[in-house]
């Protein structure tokens, strides 16, 4: 998510600074930009200069004292402590200046921001996978959010070339809630027998969806997707519509989480 938020931002112009503490990732996220826009060329939707330029505009770092900017866009690992703990960071390195946007995809962006000295900073700025090509961004606010930041960030998605959706803080938001069925209700027909998951798949792209489900799910990264409806689940009070599939809960702990590590629902590696 975070390279794609990248690419997103740098095509349309902004100095972008890619942080990571781990440098094989900042690596990895450039060489996978760098084929993001190889693609558009090929299906000529870009030029030659318009990845040179985007290129261009993109920096990394692995200090975070080196992060002083206006927008802060995070995307790191689904958990509230490892969130909380880096915005604060961020908060004492802009002096409480900077817009700290979270792109959580279901954590209580509330929570998140409880930490912070100015929770009127922080506010969720939630992208879709692949981010450099999904229209669609949801702009969470909090009880605490500064209602100027609302504005700010949608002329700031519409500039990136998305359509912006402005939700209230809530389990799921507004699209992770009601997609929770597209999955979950598959899975149920997974555990009980009654579709494989190539024929549901199949069906539901049949029936107009760009994908089917097991196939998004392998995409997205099912431990996140299972992260995701557990944090759906929690937040409703165990709900039993929205409870996780015992299935998926197994693919993650055995390490298959989809074509990020080459076998999920699918086998990618021969891909």
């Amino acid at each position: 998510m975070g390279q794609g938020i990248v690419q997103a931002c740098a095509q349309a112009n902004y100095e972008v600074t890619l942080y990571d503490i781990n440098k094989n990732l900042v690596d990895l996220a450039f060489t996978a930009i760098e084929k993001n826009l190889n693609t558009g060329i090929d299906k000529g939707k870009l030029k030659q200069e318009d990845k040179a330029r985007t290129l261009s505009k993109i920096g990394s770092t692995g200090q975070i004292a080196s992060l002083q900017c206006d927008l802060v866009i995070e995307a790191i690992i689904e958990k509230i402590e490892p969130k909380q703990n880096l915005f604060t960071q961020l908060e004492e390195v802009n002096s409480g200046k900077a817009i700290l946007a979270t792109n959580t995809s279901s954590l209580s962006v509330t929570q998140i921001a409880s930490a912070l000295k100015k929770p009127a900073n922080c506010v969720g700025l939630h992208f879709f996978n692949p981010a450099h090509l999904m229209k669609l961004v949801e702009i969470v606010y909090t009880p605490s959010t500064d209602p100027r930041l609302i504005t700010l960030l949608k002329d700031f998605s519409v500039s990136l070339g998305k359509i912006p959706v402005v939700a209230k803080d809530s389990p799921g938001f507004i699209v992770n809630r009601v997609a929770r069925h597209f999955y979950v209700e598959s899975l149920k027909l997974l555990e009980e027998n009654n579709a494989s998951v190539e024929t549901t798949d199949e069906l539901l792209k049949s029936a107009g969806f760009k994908m089917g489900p097991f196939e998004l799910m392998d995409l997205i990264g099912i431990d996140i997707n299972f992260a995701v409806t557990s944090s759906v689940y929690e937040g409703f009070h165990k709900d039993p519509k929205f409870r996780p599939s015992l299935i998926q809960q197994q693919k993650v702990a055995a390490g298959d989480l989809g074509r990020k590590t080459g076998k999920g629902f699918y086998d990618y590696s021969k891909d």
